[in-house]
């Protein structure tokens, strides 16, 4: 499993970081020396909405080449998503297996045209702007269309990385991290939670 986490400017680092505590932890489990990750911007150094600074391994990266593409949301979302040069850049990720967003990350994969036709949510203060780029939002913690999996609002980046884990990994490995993790409110993917749409 090789994954693409996508930072940019403005970006809420909690919208990314629970996933990837979540996520990253297959690692340290059996089969983990095949979990593997980068993390791809447009430029190397990008700061979050807070002032924290990361900078890049991988700048403007073809995204084709990973079997999951992850997009954190914050403000800057509601600007990006009319950069026709950054969303241009997430439509490489076309070919991926897995595109998943938290919070307003979902408005730059709704901009890239992943949504079309599907289910999804966001942060609850931007369903308005989501809606014209999807079927329908839902409102729910965790949104799985097909191939999308949409997250809502920032904290909800720890439940969307648990139901992955328990996607590729079972319900025992979402457990066993969700425990190693000390997070008490994932309820798994027969929970209320999380929405699984029929297509």
């Amino acid at each position: 499993m090789k994954m693409a986490f996508l930072l940019f400017d403005g970006m809420t680092s909690l919208d990314w970081i629970g996933f990837f505590e979540a996520v990253t932890r297959l690692r340290l489990m059996e089969g983990g020396e095949n979990v593997s990750w980068d993390f791809c911007a447009v430029k190397e150094t990008v700061a979050d909405d807070r002032g924290v600074t990361y900078r890049a391994n991988r700048v403007r990266p073809d995204l084709a080449g990973y079997d999951l593409v992850f997009v954190p949301g914050g403000m800057a979302t509601r600007t990006l998503r009319h950069d026709e040069d950054f969303v241009s850049w997430i439509r490489t990720a076309e070919p991926a297996g897995w595109k998943v967003s938290v919070c307003t990350g979902a408005l730059l994969l709704g901009a890239a045209g992943f949504l079309q036709g599907k289910k999804a949510v966001t942060n609850a203060s931007a369903f308005d702007l989501l809606a014209p780029y999807c079927a329908e939002v839902v409102k729910a913690r965790v949104v799985r269309d097909g191939q999308v999996i949409t997250g809502a609002g920032v904290s909800a980046s720890i439940d969307t990385g648990l139901y992955v884990v328990e996607l590729l990994k079972g319900p025992e490995a979402a457990e066993t991290i969700r425990q190693r993790m000390e997070y008490p409110w994932y309820r798994g993917s027969g929970g209320s939670d999380i929405y699984l749409a029929e297509s």
